[in-house]
């Protein structure tokens, strides 16, 4: 593989916990249910349509955000899994391209790269917010083929995510599909959804 291109939250780094308390508080204050089984039942990488999906009024949709991005950005758990920045250290010692591409909006992200010591290690990024479109969608996925310069050799990299919706953006771009076992990736849904390979969650 020329490359490897990676999803962020729950494949590099353990972000769950700050995302199940943003979100429980979201589901709280709008009288919502809220537990890792809804949560793995209605995730879509579009915040906007889980949260219709969940209940939120679709005029509320921008207080829910804000609630969400505030509670969110007080996190400080969001920390990369043992063993990735050594991995990712190797993969770019013998020039293995690398990057992520994220449903993650850069505001949020940026900082966590930075944080986490992984953002020297991940050059070509795209973020949620930087296209119209979301997973499965394959614009994101393209346009990181683009900013790495290998547009046109998808069979020359893979994408690992721990979400369907990453597997069938890679499928569409065609680029080899890792899938993690996740709270968002049951293993079964995983290869239903076109992963090549399965690999076991990630441990903290």
């Amino acid at each position: 593989m020329r490359a490897i291109l990676f999803d962020w939250d729950g494949t590099l780094v353990d972000s769950l916990g700050a995302f199940q308390h943003a979100n429980a508080a979201v589901m709280a204050a709008f009288g919502l249910p809220w537990d890792e089984a809804i949560y793995r039942r209605h995730y879509v990488p579009d915040w906007r349509q889980m949260y219709q999906n969940l209940g939120v009024p679709p005029d509320r949709l921008d207080e829910a955000n804000q609630l969400w991005h505030t509670t969110f950005a007080g996190a400080e758990d969001v920390i990369a899994f043992e063993g990735v920045a050594g991995a990712l250290a190797r993969l770019d010692s013998v020039g293995c391209g690398l990057g992520i591409v994220t449903a993650g909006d850069r505001l949020i992200v940026e900082p966590q790269l930075a944080r986490t010591g992984l953002g020297m290690l991940l050059p070509i990024r795209v973020f949620g917010d930087d296209l119209p479109v979301h997973k499965p969608d394959p614009a994101p996925l393209r346009r990181a083929l683009e900013l790495l310069g290998l547009a046109d050799a998808a069979d020359e990299v893979a994408y690992v995510g721990d979400a369907p919706t990453d597997m069938r953006m890679a499928r569409a771009v065609g680029v080899r599909a890792v899938g993690l076992a996740s709270v968002a990736g049951d293993p079964d849904a995983l290869p239903e959804a076109g992963a090549d390979d399965v690999a076991p969650p990630v441990e903290g």
